[in-house]
């Protein structure tokens, strides 16, 4: 983080700024490198601090005490649980941890990471270990994001300020942003994205980051419009929702990502915010390679995932390894300059498994044009086998998405004894409507999806099961659907996210 903080200290010396509007207010550049200095002096040179990162200024002096120090900072979401935290210490084996006194205690960090504590960040602590670890252990890393770990075990992604600035610099350029404009983060800020796309754009840029501690569509679309935000990032079900609380003209693009996307519910979402949505492909391990332009069509913007980054090759390949040419679908492979140098485990960088020349699997499943146009066609993972029948999760939730009766809705597998799996539908109506089977089937019948990749099953309910990063937890919305399909579970105990639950539940008969 050394290069951007520099840069953000001079102009702060120049002429102080706004730099941060959150939920207590403004606070400027000279204010935060004022925390920023007193946490430096606590962490030491060089440090790896762990630090609980939420949407607040504590979250960007953090940040900046890292640079300051020549140090490494990993982030941690408050909603940890303690198992989670201590998996995190292991694969770290952070040399400082900073945090709320709650989490603290949540988290028995004196069990896990003994040693002295002192006052940080205002009213937080820090707890410094016995010892150091090597600086070098990181192998240049500057930056180290917890992946949502829905499907497992967190992975800590080890991300240089090269990739960082790459990634941002890149994303700048593309959406026309100018020195000193303002950009939100509303997704957690302890996402690997919204801390590069948050934290260090804002550093680029030399203008306000603006942050929202808690989901309100009302009160995001009114900060947003209050502090003139000219661009921000989200998952697509939040563009959903904010698009059903007011107009942000004034921001240029908003970048969608990490979830299925449907034009139609895209397109109808931008003219209700009044402004462009960017359809984006990219990862914690490779962040944000690929973009369209605002300019482009709607079409385009809303219907593929853009086009690389300079500098940034997405290629398709065939289960054997061969390369695939325009118009075939394959397993997605990505190499460039955002790409990250390896996963924490016991304390160093465990490089990535890469192809003979140098390529990254993403586990996607991808198909680009002649004009290097990119679609995703869903996660290599993401079918559900009927009967021997492969059926495409993605390819489903694309086409309900554009129901307007759904707010949300998600496919998942539910257990057949005859077919294996079955399909099922997890969805939360619009306003609370009933909707039935049919008025699913019907709809689908009309976009045209063939028959032999229908739900058989809808399950209604009043939330979908989400990450703390705010993405789809296929795990959960799995494990939902299957406790109320089997009508042995109450799927509202066994998951934090969902509260309560309403079903109905019919059955197609199949040839």
């Amino acid at each position: 983080m050394r290069e951007a903080v520099q840069d953000f200290r001079k102009r702060a010396e120049q002429a102080d700024f706004v730099a941060v509007v959150d939920d207590s207010g403004e606070h400027t550049a000279r204010e935060l490198l004022t925390h920023a200095e007193v946490l430096a002096d606590v962490l030491g040179p060089r440090a790896t601090a762990l630090v609980q990162a939420g949407n607040s200024w504590r979250t960007v002096a953090a940040a900046l005490a890292t640079g300051l120090t020549g140090g490494v900072l990993a982030v941690v979401n408050r909603h940890t649980t303690r198992a989670e935290f201590a998996a995190a210490c292991e694969d770290i084996r952070p040399d400082v941890v900073v945090a709320e006194p709650s989490a603290m205690d949540e988290w028995d960090v004196a069990a896990v990471r003994p040693g002295g504590t002192r006052p940080a960040l205002d009213c937080w602590s820090a707890v410094s270990g016995a010892g150091r670890g090597d600086p070098a252990r990181w192998n240049g890393g500057a930056f180290i994001g917890l992946t949502s770990g829905s499907t497992g075990r967190a992975k800590g992604v080890v991300q240089s300020e090269e990739a960082l600035r790459y990634a941002c610099s890149c994303t700048i350029e593309i959406n026309g942003l100018r020195p000193g404009d303002a950009v939100a983060a509303i997704v957690p800020l302890s996402s690997a994205a919204a801390f590069c796309f948050g934290v260090y754009c804002s550093l680029l840029l030399g203008g306000p980051l603006v942050l929202t501690a808690k989901w309100d569509p009302p009160a995001v679309v009114a900060r947003l419009a209050e502090t003139r935000t000219r661009w921000t990032m989200c998952v697509p079900t939040m563009a959903l929702q904010l698009a059903d609380a007011g107009a942000l003209p004034g921001v240029r693009s908003i970048t969608v990502g990490g979830g299925p996307m449907d034009r139609v519910a895209l397109e109808r979402a931008e003219t209700a915010l009044g402004t462009k949505i960017l359809r984006v492909f990219g990862m914690s391990e490779c962040l944000g390679h690929t973009s369209p332009l605002p300019e482009e069509p709607a079409e385009i913007r809303l219907g593929h995932d853009g086009r690389p980054f300079p500098g940034t090759e997405v290629r398709a390949v065939s289960p054997h390894g061969a390369v695939l040419g325009p118009g075939e679908t394959g397993r997605a492979q990505v190499l460039g300059p955002s790409l990250f140098l390896g996963y924490a485990r016991g304390g160093r960088v465990e490089p990535p498994e890469l192809t003979g020349d140098g390529f990254f699997p993403t586990g996607d499943l991808v198909v680009s044009d002649v004009d290097g146009l990119i679609t995703i066609m869903g996660r290599e993972k993401d079918v559900i086998i009927r009967g021997g029948r492969n059926i495409d999760v993605t390819e489903i939730e694309r086409a309900v998405a554009g129901y307007e009766r759904l707010e949300q809705a998600c496919v998942v597998p539910v257990h057949d004894d005859v077919l294996g799996e079955r399909v099922a539908l997890l969805a939360v109506p619009r306003d609370g409507s009933p909707v039935e089977l049919g008025d699913i089937t019907g709809y689908l019948q009309e976009a045209g999806l063939s028959k032999t990749k229908w739900p058989e099953f809808v399950y209604l309910v009043d939330a979908l099961p989400q990450t703390k990063v705010g993405k789809l937890d296929r795990a959960g919305a799995r494990e939902v659907a299957e406790g109320l399909h089997t009508g042995v579970a109450d799927p509202a105990k066994s998951r934090p996210t969902p509260t309560r639950h309403v079903t109905v539940a019919a059955k197609v008969i199949r040839p």
